[in-house]
């Protein structure tokens, strides 16, 4: 059984480990987004919309954790790219849609399987079951923390 000391130094190992390797995977995947010409918050709408579908611009900030300034600069570079479009609601004025276009559409189709399996290669250091499992304790740790005053 540890003593509470004990488990303070516990503590600060993980969160010490769980930071550099955070850093180490972010690091490749970061340069496999810029590879195709895109940032990382600009490849985090794109794939949003990929997989969700049109989004209010509202929604994106809170989905890809964003702020809304942010957001209408990110917006109006992938819009400029050709990438995505503005769309209004006709029921109600105040909201606005992001939707990928065909070209959007079309990039993501032949980026997103590539990207996929450069995260699966970095990740490659845990088997199928290891994945699982950290799984279910990161989401319990990151609920946990989430909750703390």
């Amino acid at each position: 059984m540890f003593f509470l000391e004990e488990e303070k130094e516990l503590s600060l190992k993980l969160f010490i480990v769980l930071s550099r390797a955070y850093e180490s995977i972010i690091t490749h995947i970061e340069k496999d987004i810029r590879s195709y010409g895109l940032n990382s918050t600009e490849f985090g709408v794109l794939e949003l919309l990929f997989h969700k579908g049109e989004q209010p611009l509202q929604k994106i900030g809170e989905k890809i954790l964003i702020t809304s300034g942010s957001i209408t600069y990110v917006v109006d570079k992938l819009q400029n790219k050709g990438l995505l479009q503005r769309i209004n609601c006709p029921e109600d004025r105040r909201i606005t849609y992001a939707h990928l276009t065909k070209q959007g559409k079309e990039l993501m189709e032949t980026i997103f399987p590539a990207h996929l399996e450069k995260i699966h290669q970095v990740l490659g250091g845990l088997d199928a079951e290891e994945k699982e499992l950290a799984i279910t304790h990161l989401k319990k740790l990151g609920l946990f923390a989430k909750n703390q005053k």
